[in-house]
């Protein structure tokens, strides 16, 4: 029998059951959280918004999002989009946002993947010093422009949709902790952001299975007391984040950890929660347009955010938010589902 050895093998050709369902992407991170951008094997969904096909994959292709993102293809932090063509004219590629907690309207950090991704393998036509990218996303219209240079994205700033704040210094009763004082803002996600030093925790990644549990146990408490729900978004009804602000944060430098549902942290500053946090200053006063707002996060990688215009939805007052960040291109992979595989949707542990 003659072996081929990987040191002269050119390309592996994979030898598929029938019935084996196939579907390609490429990797990618944002300041540190993954985004798996996928290119093909899903098809056009269903739907004549993006929203529309977001709550279509809730709703009768969840295994799909289970299979990309648990393990042992994804993992218990794992983030992704599957691409689409858009549903709006004034766009040139549509997003469903997938995630291990579900199907998100907006995803910050995965938009500045998406728009990486795009650029890096020219399914877009490239163009320097920027690339401008306009996204049909379930949450609205999102402007990607893409900083390149030889050819290759170095940085993203997106256009995120108008950001709003539903509660000032509320309070929330919450089993174990006692009242909470939170504030709940709209990014593009809901976010309740809550104060570490209002739950006696410190801003230390030793503590983060305290942090992650207490996160956990606000967001229970928000969604059976009081849950969010958007103006105009259908199936945006609750608060699956924690933004817990570490001490010292104010409306020039931010550092947080981002706890979300069903139990792990953002590693990327999170540009929707950043969008939400920035709403939550202009709202007091703090921060104005056109002024650069830093947020860290819990690994201390960094968004730049600026607030360009004032606005409304639904009648809420609202702000314009931009998040600028940086995102790289990890690999490609053809990801597979063998009919005999006893793990379809893959599983979380």
């Amino acid at each position: 029998m003659t072996a081929t050895h990987p040191a002269v093998a050119t390309e592996p050709r994979l030898r598929l059951r029938d019935g084996a369902a196939v579907y390609t992407a490429v990797d990618s991170h944002t300041e540190g959280m993954p985004t798996r951008v996928v290119t093909d094997g899903v098809g056009v969904l269903p739907g004549a918004t993006m929203n529309e096909r977001r709550l279509h994959v809730i709703e009768h292709l969840d295994g799909l999002r289970q299979l990309l993102m648990n393990e042992p293809r994804g993992h218990a932090a794992m983030s992704g989009a599957i691409l689409q063509p858009p549903t709006r004219d004034d766009c040139d590629w549509g997003v469903v946002y997938i995630e291990v907690s579900g199907c998100l309207p907006m995803c910050g950090h995965g938009t500045i993947g998406v728009a990486t991704v795009l650029v890096e393998t020219g399914l877009v036509e490239v163009v320097e010093p920027v690339t401008t990218i306009r996204l049909d996303t379930p949450a609205g219209l999102v402007v990607a422009r893409v900083a390149v240079s030889d050819g290759h994205a170095d940085s993203v700033t997106i256009e995120n949709v108008p950001s709003f704040v539903v509660r000032l210094d509320d309070v929330v009763e919450v089993p174990g902790l006692g009242r909470v004082p939170y504030s709940l803002a709209f990014g593009g996600n809901f976010y309740a952001m809550v104060d570490l030093d209002d739950v006696d925790l410190p801003f230390d990644r030793d503590r983060q299975d305290d942090i992650l549990a207490a996160g956990l146990a606000i967001m229970d408490a928000i969604n059976t007391t009081a849950p969010p729900h958007h103006p105009t978004i259908d199936g945006v009804d609750h608060c699956h984040h924690v933004e817990f602000i570490a001490p010292g944060s104010d409306a020039v430098l931010s550092r947080h950890a981002m706890a979300i549902h069903p139990g792990w942290f953002d590693r990327s500053p999170c540009g929707t929660g950043t969008s939400a946090r920035m709403a939550e200053l202009w709202a007091r006063g703090e921060l104005a347009l056109d002024t650069d707002f830093v947020n860290e996060s819990f690994i201390g990688s960094r968004f730049v955010g600026r607030l360009v215009a004032e606005t409304e939805i639904g009648g809420v007052p609202a702000v314009v938010p931009t998040i600028t960040g940086r995102a790289w291109v990890t690999g490609s992979g053809t990801y597979v589902l063998d009919p005999t595989d006893p793990f379809p949707t893959g599983f979380a542990f």
